[in-house]
């Protein structure tokens, strides 16, 4: 069995091509010998959890080029930023309106301040089950219905890239003086070039949080979080930052987010210029091809309150359904070393950045096209619809209180009238179908078992197998 060291040096010399995270693409940022200038809090280099000199000055130049009022370096990955920004916004016990699509480090949050959550349900596209845009006028319902809620928390782009209308969002949100938080992890490209959306900061958010790593030069875990307005205390972000972040942040990611901002701000009109360039050359192309699809605008945007989509995103599909999206994936990465971000039910992903090469993406546009030439030639499938609709189920207790009863594993065909004790996911569309402390109900055991026959991806459960799940002991 080779050490971890030595296969990520064999895996630099191969000829595998990245088309997933992190955004630097293992090319652009050049950095230095890590050994050399791994160092800990020494003079002169300030203390991220006091900043005052140089770490103070990184983050200043950090807020001038997203235009926010105040950002923190972030090193333990945007999962930090939200179990702050949750945290610094709700009391222990208080209620929190949240979008069912979110990351599982939102659920954490609220499973560690033990907050009743309210959920919003994006709307779904039946065509290859993509999650689409929030309602701001469903928002608004919900925060009149239950006027002690204390944050709003969204994401926005999706994991596929879907946008959603932010800007009356927000000031729904502050209309009943309620503070905005927006996952924005896969977004920290927004803004720089016409060509994408603008950022959450200057569409009124109260708090934004990015992954830098995922779309830009950044090591991976690096992100950073914004606070604007003055709905969340500063000083109570900052302790709950100190709390959630390791007391011994590391130098080198810390380097690797100044160096990104640097970047951005000396060569980012360059730099996305070219990037620009290539990704709709590609586009272009890939758009006349017959049997692969590539979801665009056109499809998406206006509809289901999708605002806008983010077209760095390649969101890959056959039309005709006779490839589903694991075997696309598996497709180009065993033919073709191409690996792709993920693979869902009918589509697999495809990340790109400035760091992608013109080669890169000629690689990939000539993998799809022996793709398409080939599927030509056989007879053609009917695309199968499903239903990705949510299921809203009923909540008998707060997730903090389900985790902490006594489980029982039962078969899932048995599971009718429990009350869950684990997550259950599907992907796509990436909602929980079941959080702890819902009830189980014969619509959702019946659908996961569907799920379960076709291959899909169920996540969440302990049992690997989906066979198996975990419910909270009768009493």
């Amino acid at each position: 069995m080779p050490y971890l060291y030595d296969q990520l040096r064999d895996y630099a010399k191969s000829d595998y091509y990245p088309f997933h995270m992190p955004g630097h693409k293992r090319r652009l940022g050049g950095f230095m010998n890590p050994i050399e200038t791994d160092i800990t809090e020494i003079e002169g280099f300030d203390n991220l959890h006091h900043a005052e000199g140089i770490l103070k000055e990184a983050q200043e130049r950090a807020a001038a080029v997203y235009g926010s009022e105040n950002t923190y370096f972030l090193v333990n990955g945007s999962t930090a930023g939200i179990l702050g920004a949750v945290s610094a916004c709700t009391s222990i016990g208080g209620k929190i309106l949240m979008a069912r699509n979110c990351h599982k480090a939102v659920y954490h949050s609220v499973l560690i301040r033990e907050l009743d959550a309210v959920y919003i349900y994006p709307q779904q596209e039946q065509g290859i089950g993509l999650n689409c845009g929030l309602s701001p006028e469903k928002i608004r319902e919900m925060l009149i219905t239950a006027p002690d809620i204390q944050a709003v928390i969204i994401t926005s782009p999706s994991y596929d890239g879907v946008v959603s209308d932010v800007e009356k969002i927000a000031d729904i949100c502050h209309t009943y003086q309620k503070p905005l938080i927006v996952d924005e992890a896969h977004g920290a490209h927004f803004g720089f070039h016409p060509y994408f959306p603008k950022n959450s900061i200057g569409k009124g958010a109260d708090i934004v949080i990015h992954s830098l790593h995922k779309t830009l030069p950044a090591f991976t875990q690096t992100g950073l979080i914004h606070l604007n307005g003055s709905l969340v205390d500063q000083a109570v972000l900052e302790r709950y930052l100190g709390i959630y972040q390791t007391s011994s942040p590391s130098y080198l990611l810390m380097a690797g987010v100044d160096q990104c901002i640097r970047m951005l701000e000396e060569s980012g009109d360059r730099l996305f210029g070219e990037f620009v360039e290539k990704l709709e050359q590609f586009r272009r192309k890939a758009g006349e091809l017959q049997m692969v699809g590539l979801a665009g605008k056109e499809e998406l945007s206006g509809e289901k309150d999708v605002a806008d989509l983010d077209l760095s995103k390649l969101i890959l599909y056959i039309k005709n359904g006779s490839m589903s999206g694991n075997e696309l994936y598996e497709e180009l990465l065993e033919g073709y070393h191409l690996q792709l971000e993920m693979a869902a039910g009918d589509y697999a992903l495809a990340l790109t950045s400035i760091g992608d090469t013109r080669e890169g993406f000629d690689r990939l546009y000539q993998a799809l096209e022996e793709i398409d030439r080939r599927l030509l030639a056989k007879d053609p499938v009917q695309l199968e619809k499903r239903s990705y609709a949510g299921i809203d189920n009923q909540t008998e207790m707060p997730i903090c209180r389900a985790v902490e009863r006594k489980m029982e594993r039962i078969l899932l065909e048995n599971a009718t009238g429990h009350i869950a004790g684990e997550f259950v996911y599907l992907y796509p569309p990436g909602i929980p179908l079941i959080v702890p402390g819902e009830k189980i109900g014969g619509e959702f055991v019946e659908n996961v078992l569907q799920y379960r026959e076709k291959g899909f991806s169920l996540q969440g459960m302990k049992d690997y197998s989906g066979n198996y799940l975990e419910v909270l002991e009768r009493v």
